[in-house]
Formats: structure tokens, sequence, C-alpha cells
């Protein structure tokens, strides 16, 4: 069910990527630029997310990781596939989500504070930062050790459809899509080490 869904997601995603990236490479764009420029448009996403702007702040970072989500199929498409590019693609997804979730814990602690359980909060906020990072760290370290692990349901495209709709609509739906990251980013975390470990442990 988690895995059709999550085709059913990237099924809408891919005419979205293919546009894209006939636009950039139309316009001589490069995969690298491609990538800095989502990171800056992350960076203002958290901005606004951090004085309270929810709803700019969630279509700004919408548009950001759409340009992130591209830059591979942009590089590919031109011929332009580098280890250095490769590089600056995974450092700049990790930092992305992390500015973004140190916007949503300014939000949290200084926008209407007392309208929401700062407990609930930001427990769900950190386990939703923790696991995301962990399903990225799990699939790189199975890569290290030539094992595919891109399995699951809560990787990338999904957490970022998730978390900008959960910032557009605001209020109780931001408290809903953090907890929904957090918990199905956890789930693909394991299932992805159980399957990298019982891989390597049958070598």
């Amino acid at each position: 069910m988690a895995e059709q869904l999550r085709k059913f997601i990237r099924g809408l995603l891919s005419p979205i990527e293919y546009t894209l990236v006939r636009v950039m490479k139309a316009l001589g764009l490069g995969p690298n630029f491609v990538t800095v420029l989502g990171l800056i448009f992350v960076l203002i996403a958290a901005g606004f997310i951090a004085i309270g702007h929810l709803t700019i702040g969630g279509l700004i970072f919408f548009v950001g990781c759409l340009f992130d989500m591209v830059d591979g199929s942009l590089a590919r498409m031109s011929n332009k596939v580098t280890r250095a590019g490769s590089l600056l693609d995974s450092v700049f997804d990790r930092l992305g989500e992390g500015v973004l979730f140190i916007g949503l814990a300014i939000y949290g602690s200084s926008v209407n504070a007392d309208s929401r359980n700062m407990t609930v909060y930001f427990i769900l906020l950190l386990v939703a930062l923790i696991s995301s990072q962990g399903v990225s760290y799990v699939r790189a370290k199975a890569e290290s050790l030539n094992v595919n692990a891109t399995g699951g349901f809560m990787t990338r495209p999904e957490r970022v459809i998730t978390l900008a709709l959960g910032l557009v609509f605001g209020g109780s739906t931001l408290l809903l899509a953090l907890g929904f990251v957090a918990f199905f980013s956890t789930w693909t975390m394991f299932t992805r080490f159980l399957h990298v470990y019982n891989e390597l442990k049958s070598d």
C-alpha cells in the first residue's frame, strides 16, 4: 500500500519535473547553479516561517525543493554528471532540511506559543528531523557498502509535499504533517536499516 502511494506521488511529480528540467536546460542553467538556487529558496522560506508567514513560507519551500529535486535529472540530461556536483547536492539537501526545521523551531517557540502544546510540537519536530536525516543516511551508507536501500514510503519528495501542505494550511494541519513525517520517516529508516542489515548478514 505504501509503495503504491509512493508511486502515485512520483507519478504526479514526474510531469512537473520533466517540464522544469526541459525549461532549465533551454535556459542554459547548470545543475550546480540550480542546486544553489534551491537552497537559497529554502533559506528564504525558513525566514518567512520563522516570523509566522507559514503559507508564503510553505509555497517558497516547495518551489525551492522542486529546484533541488530536478538538479540530478538536469545533470543527466545535460551530460554534466560529476562527483563534485553529487556531493554539493547531498550536502545542500541536508542543509536545506536543517534550516527548514530551524525556522519551524523559531516559529514554534515565538509565534503564538501559548496556542499549542509545546511539548508535543517539539517532540514531533525533533523526531521528524532526526528520522528524516536517518532515512538519507541509511541510504548513503548502504550505497557505500554496495547495497540498494531506496525503498520505503517517506523519502524526500514525500517529506517535501507533506511539510509544504502542512505549512500552507497551518494550524493543526502543520502539527499533523509533522506527526506524519515523524512516524513514516522513522518507519522508513528502520525498514531500510533492517533490509541493509539482513543483506550484509547474508554475505
